[in-house]
């Protein structure tokens, strides 16, 4: 979830009617991002002076003109400050500096959450990106404690992180969403911690390899367990997607990301083989537009006439450029490609906000949960990230 060559990942994407350009490439592609990230600079101030102290952001309605906020126990409350140390990584702006070290610090106390399965998006993004430009060993401390309550979701009766809860809804969900934590596992295991922390994650990504796709490499959205009845996996089934058979255009981007990683931080082929089967789907479904945005599901029945997610093109975008860099040849081209139109397409207008518009947010048209009527055609903060 930390990587510097994706700063790149500012903008936003659209539903309808978009206008395919020429997918930008070298030079040109520097100069636009060079050119997003001086915007993204101003706008993340204008964030920062939009939300109270005390509050993260979590969305911003561009229909309504109306700003949402969190507290830190929301599973996107890293992103905000995780944003603002890539900011200032890129700028060395020192007002980026202060707002990031302010916003850091309301994190600090969520090193101790086991409410879910999300620490990974909420203490690596903002405190892995501070430890890595900083090296302030306080900061390392707190990643180290946060590993260690994401250990406590760790089930094994079924060899996996539980992702939520029980409740009325599922007794024991795993979402494919918690591929994206695992790093926050890796990165302390891999640099003196517990070595559990790893046996834990390679578990959970095995498991995950196992139980979680279709056939044609699709992954289901929710694995449904029941803990009591000896971890049987009671259903395969969705929360935010169509249908349960369908594919969440988030969820493949969630995976593919996760599986790039775990390559990156163990060197397992059973990783890089995952991801290229993920990117294979989505780079070759029929259903994928040409400006590289996916729909929100890529079984919506009413595609074309549905709504595009600016949040689902902005992970695969990062997720093909670092995946391009473990392959060669005519793959490398597709990977990078794919991110160079992508990257064109939420530079355009449609996504990308004008200065001091959208709240502070920088992309627009992301989709959260679209079946449950939350964060329809919204800017998010982890499309920003």
């Amino acid at each position: 979830m930390m990587k510097r060559h994706i700063l790149f990942l500012l903008a936003g994407l659209s539903v309808l009617q978009i206008t395919q350009a020429q997918p930008l490439s070298g030079e040109k592609l520097r100069a636009k991002l060079r050119e997003n990230l001086t915007l993204a600079q101003s706008q993340y101030k204008l964030l920062h002076a939009n939300i109270p102290a005390d509050r993260m952001p979590q969305n911003f309605d561009i229909n309504t003109g109306t700003m949402k906020t969190s507290d830190t126990k929301w599973w996107c409350s890293g992103f905000f400050p995780g944003t603002l140390w890539y900011l200032y990584e890129y700028g060395k702006d020192k007002e980026i500096l202060n707002i990031a070290e302010a916003r850091l610090k309301q994190m600090e106390p969520i090193k101790h959450f086991t409410g879910n399965h999300d620490l990974g998006f909420m203490m690596y993004c903002s405190y892995g990106n501070a430890y890595r430009i900083t090296g302030r060993p306080e900061f390392r401390k707190t990643i180290d404690t946060a590993a260690m309550s994401l250990a406590t979701r760790y089930r094994p009766s079924i060899q996996s992180i539980q992702s939520w809860d029980s409740s009325k809804n599922f007794k024991c969900a795993v979402i494919v969403d918690n591929m994206m934590n695992l790093e926050l596992l890796m990165f302390v295991s891999n640099n003196g911690g517990d070595k559990r922390f790893r046996d834990i994650a390679v578990t959970h990504a095995n498991t995950t390899i196992e139980r979680q796709f279709r056939p044609d490499n699709a992954a289901y959205h929710v694995l449904d367990y029941s803990l009591a009845n000896g971890g049987k996996l009671l259903r395969k089934t969705t929360w935010q997607g169509a249908h349960d058979t369908s594919a969440w255009s988030r969820g493949q981007a969630w995976a593919i990301y996760g599986y790039t990683t775990m390559y990156r931080m163990t060197k397992d082929v059973r990783y890089l083989d995952q991801a290229r089967k993920l990117g294979a789907f989505m780079l070759n479904h029929p259903r994928m537009p040409k400006d590289g945005i996916p729909w929100w599901d890529y079984d919506a029945a009413d595609i074309p006439n549905t709504l595009r997610d600016a949040s689902a093109g902005s992970i695969m975008a990062s997720a093909f450029i670092e995946l391009a860099g473990y392959v060669s040849g005519a793959e490398q081209k597709r990977y990078m490609g794919a991110a160079e139109n992508i990257l064109t397409t939420l530079s355009n207008d449609t996504y990308l906000a004008k200065p001091g518009t959208n709240g502070g947010f920088l992309l627009k048209r992301s989709v959260g949960a679209l079946p449950l009527k939350g964060e329809v055609d919204v800017a998010l903060t982890y499309a920003d990230y």
